[in-house]
């Protein structure tokens, strides 16, 4: 059984709608379960349900909530939890509110800095999704010829220490894992060493959000080499925690990151989610 637990549609910062997404998961990567975790919303969950009973794949419910920890950004992940448990769809309003905030001073910082892009502009390279992001600026910015991909411009223009980054709201780490509990849902810590979270996600904190109900981590994922995977391994299998596998795909819009290019063991999926 091949089981992927983290991909991305156009509801987000993806390039497939949902449909094609799960069309994609099973007839070309030939899953037999993926999770559809856009982030910060479960708009695209009604139309890649509708797609998994026609292609016959299991499709996980879920959510990639950006939160942060002691100043920097931790990913969540959240599987088949209530979408109408109301403080759970305050919260996400308020991240989505951030992020709808920043985009016109993402732009006049870019503006300032001589790239002729417009709020208009990343609409129409997100068109469809709930919020704009910084990959859809990023898109925009491929568009207008400033530059060749994603990657560029958050290497060069949109990652904190870069001159077009501007910080919004996230939720708070702590209390995301809470609500996706009380949601009736299954957290877990998306690509924990990937980032700047390496240095502050240890196993004393591992231990503490287990403590309030964390299910798991995300331990084979593209970022992560070879020492940090068996590493974050030890530290699950010391806290009982589950380790999932996962793609992180976002269609053209990720490099490298294929459908299935990691899985989740079955015995694992049935521990997180039966």
């Amino acid at each position: 059984m091949r089981i992927d637990l983290h991909t991305h549609s156009n509801r987000s910062d993806g390039t497939d709608d949902p449909a094609d997404l799960v069309r994609k998961a099973r007839q070309e990567a030939d899953l037999d379960v993926v999770a559809l975790t856009d982030h910060d919303s479960t708009a695209g969950w009604a139309e890649a349900l509708q797609a998994a009973d026609d292609v016959g794949v299991r499709l996980v419910r879920g959510i990639e909530i950006s939160t942060r920890y002691r100043g920097a950004s931790v990913h969540l992940l959240g599987y088949e939890f209530d979408p109408e448990y109301a403080p759970l769809v305050d919260e996400l309003h308020r991240v989505i509110a951030g992020r709808d905030h920043r985009l016109p001073l993402t732009v006049a910082r870019l503006n300032e800095l001589g790239y002729e892009i417009t709020v208009e502009d990343v609409q129409a390279a997100s068109e469809g999704t709930v919020s704009s992001g910084r990959p859809h600026i990023a898109d925009a910015l491929v568009t207008k010829g400033y530059v060749r991909n994603r990657d560029e411009a958050f290497a060069t223009l949109l990652t904190p220490g870069k001159p077009a980054y501007i910080d919004r709201y996230a939720a708070d780490l702590f209390r995301a894992v809470r609500l996706v509990q009380e949601a009736g849902g299954r957290p877990v810590i998306a690509h924990p060493w990937a980032r700047e979270s390496r240095r502050l996600l240890d196993e004393a904190t591992f231990a503490e959000l287990a403590a309030l109900g964390l299910a798991g981590i995300e331990v084979d994922h593209q970022d992560h080499d070879a020492e940090a995977r068996a590493d974050l391994a030890g530290i699950a299998d010391r806290l009982d925690l589950v380790k999932t596998g996962s793609s992180d795909y976002h269609g053209t819009g990720k490099i490298n990151f294929e459908l299935g290019c990691n899985t989740t063991a079955p015995e694992q999926f049935e521990r997180l989610l039966g």
